[in-house]
């Protein structure tokens, strides 16, 4: 989920195993939390156990025709239908590459949503019914996936939770339903919910009117949550993604995002592409090696940033040390989020990075913004004639590999209401990394990755960049109406 302000607090979850019926999962989400550095994991450390079949799962290698989806810009995100059940309801969520899980709110009356009063009103807040799908039907406990969303590394877990004999946990026959799981987001953001498989429809390459059935597709049933009142699809690269359960993990996908001014605009989508169509034809962007961190958190995208440079100079504003490598706990690298809304830098380079900014920029400073919005950098541009021009500096980030991403000035400044009093008030939306001590260093956020393609090539471990028209792209797959 998104906020429109960063708040880099995580709510650590203590529980015990025989106490609750429900497990944590700590969930990775820069955009709202402190990182955790402790992984929840029920039963035995790297105990030997056998392996529990999964009935649900077919050993017939799964058909992967590429996907075009449209994607739209609402709030500080971007929203993808899900297609599921039988007959067909179509939920908005969340795309979000900075998480593995894939939920809907489910239940027409029952669904609750604890704080969530902004969303009260808003239509978008549509919730699923299994019990009028034929095809949904309720996970069970010796389900790979379920052993995956209790988090742990005991596959016996889930099943010795649901209350199965040892002779049933050992021959993998037990059919008790997986256990609720409880699955912890920023700010103490929490959604509680049941493992449900149904089938999802996916749009094919051929045409958006297109579609084709994934069955069996693995995602959470929730019935309440705290301050999370939209779904979410989860992109990262563990086993309960989306792309992963799609048979996607060694190809790709790639997204081109719309700028922040089609927010909430029925006729723009961006294109969200999905398999080898992601990854093709890709020899003029730019990319940068995926880092890996196999000891912290191994299913989400890292990148190496290793400076900033402002305006056309030369001399690069070196970022620190665990911005671009990892340490030895599995802790720093850049996160790349679709789920985070502005880019977090840590401490000591984003301090120095606003201070050149400000020694730079000859406009006054709006405190009066900086109180209200939490953004550090905000200005007062003359503004007589809409379009509202400016001699704001460019921004451009440095990545390995000899990548230099110049971001859209749009992307580093944004207009913070219209203008008044022939003048306007433009802030610097990137923000500070608290306590960067655990999991990433810093995090590129979906503001700052707005009107350029960004390929996620899985197939070589690495992320590209190309700056581009996304309206016009999104046009050329009849996404996007002029």
């Amino acid at each position: 989920m998104k906020m429109p302000l960063f708040t880099s607090q995580i709510t650590t979850v203590s529980f015990s195993l025989l106490l609750l019926s429900t497990t944590v999962f700590s969930r990775l989400h820069p955009s709202k939390h402190k990182l955790e550095h402790n992984s929840l994991v029920l039963g035995l450390s790297h105990a030997r156990v056998l392996s529990v079949p999964d009935p649900l799962y077919s050993s017939k290698p799964m058909e992967t025709l590429d996907m075009i989806e449209p994607l739209r810009g609402y709030k500080d995100g971007y929203l993808i239908s899900l297609n599921l059940g039988t007959p067909p309801q179509v939920i908005q969520v969340y795309m979000d590459t900075g998480s593995d899980l894939t939920w809907v709110p489910c239940g027409n009356i029952s669904f609750e949503c604890m704080d969530c009063d902004d969303y009260r009103n808003h239509k978008l807040v549509s919730t699923f019914s299994p019990s009028y799908s034929f095809s949904s039907i309720r996970d069970i406990c010796t389900s790979s996936l379920c052993t995956d969303v209790h988090s742990s590394d005991n596959p016996y877990d889930p099943c010795t939770m649901a209350g199965c004999s040892i002779a049933t946990l050992l021959n993998g026959k037990c059919l008790r339903p997986c256990p609720s799981f409880a699955y912890t987001y920023g700010a103490g953001g929490l959604v509680i919910g049941s493992l449900t498989r149904d089938t999802l429809r996916v749009h094919t390459q051929l045409s958006t009117a297109t579609t084709r059935e994934v069955s069996n597709f693995g995602f959470g049933c929730v019935g309440s949550t705290y301050r999370e009142p939209i779904g979410i699809a989860g992109f990262g690269k563990g086993a309960l993604s989306l792309p992963s359960q799609l048979g996607f993990l060694q190809k790709g996908f790639s997204h081109c995002f719309l700028g922040f001014k089609y927010v909430n605009n029925p006729n723009a989508s961006s294109p969200l592409v999905i398999g080898s169509l992601a990854i093709s034809s890709k020899e003029q962007f730019l990319f940068t090696p995926m880092l890996r961190s196999p000891i912290s958190y191994p299913n989400y995208y890292y990148l190496g940033l290793e400076g900033i440079s402002i305006a056309n100079e030369t001399t690069i504003i070196n970022g620190s040390s665990n911005l671009r490598a990892f340490d030895s706990a599995g802790n720093g690298g850049m996160l790349i989020d679709s789920g985070t809304t502005y880019t977090h830098l840590p401490e000591p380079f984003y301090l120095l990075l606003l201070s050149k900014l400000d020694s730079m920029i000859t406009y006054p400073r709006s405190n009066e913004f900086e109180q209200r919005t939490g953004f550090n950098l905000c200005y007062e541009i003359p503004c007589s004639n809409l379009p509202c021009s400016d001699n704001l500096p460019s921004i451009a980030l440095h990545f390995l590999n000899n990548v230099k991403l110049s971001l859209p000035k749009e992307n580093c400044f944004y207009a913070m209401s219209a203008p008044k009093g022939s003048k306007v008030v433009k802030c610097f939306l990137f923000q500070i990394m608290d306590d960067g001590e655990y999991g990433p260093a810093g995090v590129f956020g979906s503001f700052q990755q707005q009107n350029m393609e960004v390929v996620y090539d899985l197939e070589n471990e690495r992320i590209g960049f190309q700056l581009m028209d996304c309206a016009a792209y999104a046009a050329n797959y009849g996404l996007h109406q002029k």
